[in-house]
């Protein structure tokens, strides 16, 4: 008989954006006190949320919620610039937990709208990450498309002169699609210098990949207002394993398992290590006794803190 496992992917979990983010939020706590308030969930993971939110951190979505003279965080996902614009103008001490690599798409779009290109947006529509990177030019002034069925909808001001962007939280697979798509109709549509799918969430889906190769069953920790996530537990059940995306342990169903041998079992990159392991050690709990680890790709990249915020214990 051969003996259960459980595969765990590497690169899981946090990935150095969210991080930055949590830090800020925290070290913000420690220097000014609470209340620290959050535009949006600084990422979208509940426990995280629900942990920052015990330590004084209050999460709003209109600034008309945020006292004169408070500090105020924008979350990792990025805002538009009316509400940066209306931030400064009410005062706030602001801090900017916007991850660097969606602040890289803001900056790309901007330098391609002062070029005058038509800016295609792929992602999802009303995400706050969409919302912000959109918001980064006047309203009406980008498109966005979300399927390849969309691109052919597409109405736009000059063919010859326009450029596309991605959510940086996509599935890799999924956007390749639809920049082919874009590419087949607007043969001189600019594309971005590098890649706009970020560098965690491409080394996820990769190592996800894996564990669909070698797994009867793949787990993926993450909230389910998590894009990351979804994208995760996506790329592998369309490699054709069961895939299930759980908040954490208490959602696993033993159903699940009934002849499985081998457990694949990975983490969003807004999914808390704490949160994984225990995921973990309930399912080794029902008969898994043997934990290996993927060899995967090692991360390095780290993002500093704001000035003021750094030198805190």
């Amino acid at each position: 008989m051969t003996e259960k496992s459980i595969l765990l992917a590497n690169p899981r979990g946090f990935c150095a954006g969210v991080d930055r983010a949590i830090s800020i939020v925290e070290r913000a706590l420690e220097c000014f006190g609470a209340p620290i308030y959050v535009r949006h969930e600084v990422v979208h993971n509940k426990f995280v949320v629900d942990n920052l939110r015990h330590k004084g951190a209050v999460f709003i979505e209109e600034l008309d919620e945020v006292p004169a003279g408070a500090t105020l965080i924008y979350s990792a996902h990025g805002v538009s610039r009316a509400v940066q614009d209306e931030a400064r103008a009410r005062g706030f001490r602001i801090f900017d937990a916007t991850c660097p690599l969606v602040t890289k798409v803001h900056k790309e779009v901007l330098r391609l709208h002062e070029q005058g290109y038509q800016i295609i947006m792929i992602g999802h529509k009303g995400h706050p990450e969409v919302e912000g990177t959109m918001g980064q030019l006047p309203p009406g002034t980008m498109l966005l498309v979300e399927t390849v069925a969309d691109v052919a909808a597409l109405q736009v001001n000059d063919s010859d002169k326009l450029a596309h962007v991605s959510q940086t939280t996509l599935s890799v697979d999924e956007t390749s699609g639809i920049i082919a798509a874009l590419k087949a109709r607007f043969n001189h549509i600019k594309s971005p210098h590098k890649e706009d799918i970020c560098y965690a969430t491409t080394n996820r889906q990769e190592a996800v990949k894996t564990l669909a190769g070698q797994c009867d069953v793949v787990i993926v920790v993450g909230s389910p207002n998590s894009s990351n996530s979804n994208r995760l537990r996506e790329v592998a059940a369309l490699l054709g394993v069961d895939a299930y995306m759980v908040d954490n342990a208490r959602c696993l169903r033993p159903e699940w398992f009934n002849g499985k041998t081998s457990v694949g079992v990975t983490g969003g990159a807004s999914a808390p290590a704490v949160l994984i392991d225990d995921v973990v050690q309930t399912i080794a709990s029902w008969g898994y006794p043997t934990i290996t680890e993927d060899s995967g790709v090692e991360e390095s990249i780290m993002f500093v803190l704001p000035r003021e915020l750094r030198g805190t214990s």
